[in-house]
């Protein structure tokens, strides 16, 4: 048995947190996983995981183990993939990470036109408001909605987009003018707990500085959409990414406030981890949402 059909069946019973699990998703006996963890042990000369009948978990050597492998069989995927390049169709799988923020707002057809578009390859979704470790993770790449800083990995700008600050006409007629940032310390303000600042807000100045101003209203949630639904409801000032509060603000059920003190600097990014054989389907994927978004928004 080749060391290559071990390293995998190790990475399968640690992904799947456990050998019953593995077995399940790979179709192999739970035996088989054992023997083959066993003996890459057995080769290494090292314990990998620790094994009870109600625990599961890895050692130090495993996890150092686990993460250097991984990439090992990234590589290997990589190269493959490579050789099928000139193949118009992608095959396997691909395992993305995406804010709710975004597989829930009219952007996130992009993912379905993908998958409808390339049907042997399966995209596996996970859709969470935190930023996940790419490699520790085991996602080939994640989108993330943000104001990009430098963290390691390599990003691809797919849009720009900015920040609203919304409210009904008749939320402003009751608590206007709101001309200034600071003025909304002193009406309710929906928070996102999405948001890095929660009960503060950052705003521009003209001068070139900045101001951040304390707000708190009825709603703290971690979802833009249900601030939104707030904001139209009359409960207060929601701010909420331009993607998701635009049709509002055209058809004129909102009203955006303070776009010359609201930051610009964002953007909708896709990011992956720096690998000197970056996979076909990665770099497939990544070009169709920069594609797309060019011609959707």
């Amino acid at each position: 048995m080749d060391t290559l059909t071990r390293i995998r069946a190790f990475i399968d019973v640690v992904e799947a947190e456990g050998f019953s699990a593995a077995a399940r998703k790979t179709g192999r006996s739970k035996a088989l996983l054992s023997k083959y963890v066993r003996e890459l042990e057995d080769e290494l000369g090292a314990l990998l995981l620790n094994r009870t009948t109600r625990q599961f978990s890895m050692t130090e050597a495993g996890h150092i183990y686990y993460r250097s492998a991984a990439d090992i069989l990234k590589e290997i995927e990589s190269l493959a993939d490579l050789v099928r390049e000139n193949n118009a169709d992608l095959k396997g799988r691909l395992k993305v990470s995406v804010p709710r923020t975004f597989i829930d707002a009219d952007i996130g057809q992009s993912l379905i036109d993908f998958a409808v578009e390339n049907p042997d390859l399966s995209l596996d979704i996970v859709a969470e408001d935190r930023f996940v470790d790419l490699i520790e993770e085991g996602f080939d790449l994640a989108i993330r909605i943000t104001r990009l800083e430098d963290s390691g990995l390599i990003a691809r700008k797919l849009a720009d987009f900015r920040i609203y600050a919304l409210a009904t006409p008749d939320f402003v007629k009751k608590h206007g003018p709101l001309d200034h940032p600071q003025d909304l310390s002193r009406v309710p303000v929906l928070i996102d707990t999405n948001s890095r600042g929660h009960n503060t807000a950052r705003f521009n100045l003209p001068d070139g500085g900045g101001v951040s101003v304390a707000v708190n209203g009825p709603i703290e949630v971690n979802s833009p959409q249900a601030t939104l639904r707030g904001a139209r409801a009359g409960l207060g000032v929601a701010m909420i990414p331009d993607f998701i509060g635009r049709p509002y603000v055209d058809s004129g059920e909102l009203i955006p406030l303070l776009e010359d003190f609201l930051p610009n600097d964002r953007g909708i990014y896709a990011v992956y981890p720096h690998r000197r054989y970056l996979p076909a389907k990665v770099r497939s994927f990544v070009d169709y949402l920069h594609a797309w978004f060019r011609k959707n928004t």
